[in-house]
């Protein structure tokens, strides 16, 4: 990981100018102002980067909805939670959802256009994509903002089956108007090369950390089996997450049926919300899993899963599958980590490199019920499962030492520093220095 990340910070020094003077040697540029634009989702995400982004002296709006709105949000120094977006209930006519998304928007403008922030670091963009990708960072470019944007998914329209010459259009747009874009993997480093043509110098992979904004307490497997009504020795599997097409549920669905005809003693948790634009997807698995159901042999929760109860699905679940068809990467499989659950995954993406064969978990053939049934199996039979109680610790550590949030947020902070100008001698001279803090003279 040692190595890694010296590449990664040699990777920087080559792409942009260097480091600012206010770069301390701890790793922090104090006093750096920038707006969190988070599109009003991703709580997980937005609430570990931002945490880590403050404890390294970054002072920060958060553009955010009622989803976002953490406690900690509004007790943290250097942290200013606006609630530009508030409600994002789906249950109101779509005038209503029409006028609380133009309320928003004219919040948005009236918050760039007064900004003190610099830098505006775009985690996700809003309903209205096309606007956000185009007119919108245009708008925050002409403002004078430095534009950093994290790119979960390259061409998300691509893995949906819904591309459109216009979808790939805006997208090259932003890519182009963004000064620095975050990426996950090397695959979607190259991929934003080769389909958007975007310089690799503007391009930095940074990790995915790793879930912290779930609760996660002393309940044990036992208890949180018994509270789901499952008996503890049943070997059961995870599918957790939203419900939509490119997740491969079905595949899942079709590994366990083969497995549980021939063993009684597997259940399948099935814990996630199906998505809106995919409910004949989704009526064909419920028609098909309606006797397993029944029988107490799947365990179905179609719906939005809380965050206070999140715990209880990863502690009483003996592994995670992610039979997914298509993704660049997974918070799900993070989430996994984050409780010490070995993952069971796909061969697509980059899943395959954060699992450890063995000792982390197994990787199977995509789009391969028969595959999938066997891993499954497998695992099942393997010393990793054997030793769960023991294994769960180490899997903790080895994700926290792959992906913590202070590698993400010393990284992030780099960026953010040599995206400023360094200030003139004579600043540096009146800039009184804190304690915490280490001015350093520009190198020759």
């Amino acid at each position: 990981m040692k190595n890694d990340l010296l590449a990664r910070e040699e990777d920087v020094d080559r792409q942009g100018p260097r480091e600012s003077p206010i770069f301390s040697a701890a790793g922090a540029s104090r006093g750096i102002a920038v707006a969190l634009l988070t599109g009003g989702i991703d709580r997980p995400y937005v609430f570990g980067l931002a945490t880590e982004l403050v404890s390294k002296g970054a002072t920060l709006d958060v553009i955010g909805s009622d989803s976002l709105d953490f406690p900690e949000f509004h007790i943290k120094p250097g942290m200013n939670f606006l609630n530009l977006q508030g409600s994002q209930r789906a249950d109101v006519s779509s005038i209503r959802k029409l006028l609380r998304l133009l309320r928003y928007y004219a919040k948005l403008i009236r918050y760039a256009a007064t900004a003190k922030s610099r830098i505006f670091h775009i985690l996700w963009n809003n309903k209205f994509e096309l606007f956000d990708r185009t007119l919108l960072t245009l708008f925050y470019r002409l403002l004078g903002k430095r534009i950093v944007l994290t790119v979960h998914n390259v061409n998300a329209a691509k893995r949906d089956s819904r591309d459109s010459r216009i979808n790939r259009l805006t997208l090259r747009i932003q890519y182009r108007l963004a000064d620095r874009i975050f990426v996950h993997t090397e695959k979607m480093k190259s991929e934003l090369r080769d389909e958007f043509g975007v310089q690799g110098s503007a391009v930095t992979v940074i990790p995915f950390g790793i879930n912290n904004a779930v609760p996660n307490t002393h309940i044990s497997q036992t208890e949180a089996k018994q509270r789901l009504g499952i008996q503890d020795a049943r070997k059961t599997v995870l599918f957790f997450g939203r419900i939509t097409p490119y997740k491969g549920l079905h595949h899942l669905v079709a590994a366990f049926q083969k497995i549980s005809a021939k063993h009684d003693n597997y259940r399948l948790i099935i814990a996630g919300r199906p998505e809106n634009d995919c409910r004949a997807y989704w009526g064909a698995i419920h028609e098909r899993i309606r006797e397993d159901v029944r029988n107490g042999r799947i365990l179905l929760r179609a719906d939005h899963i809380p965050d206070e109860e999140t715990e209880l699905y990863f502690k009483a679940a003996d592994v995670l599958v992610l039979p997914y068809i298509n993704i660049y990467q997974s918070g799900v499989l993070f989430l996994g980590y984050s409780f010490g659950l070995p993952i069971l995954a796909a061969d697509v993406g980059a899943l395959k490199e954060e699992i450890a064969e063995g000792k982390t978990g197994f990787v199977f053939r995509s789009e391969d019920p028969i595959d999938l049934a066997r891993t499954i199996e497998r695992y099942f039979a393997s010393d990793l499962f054997a030793n769960l109680s023991f294994r769960r610790q180490e899997i903790k550590e080895f994700a926290t030492n792959r992906h913590s949030w202070d590698v993400v947020g010393q990284m992030t902070m780099s960026i953010y520093a040599n995206l400023l100008p360094s200030p003139s001698s004579g600043e540096l001279r009146n800039r009184e220095p804190s304690k915490d803090s280490l001015v350093t003279k520009d190198p020759l």
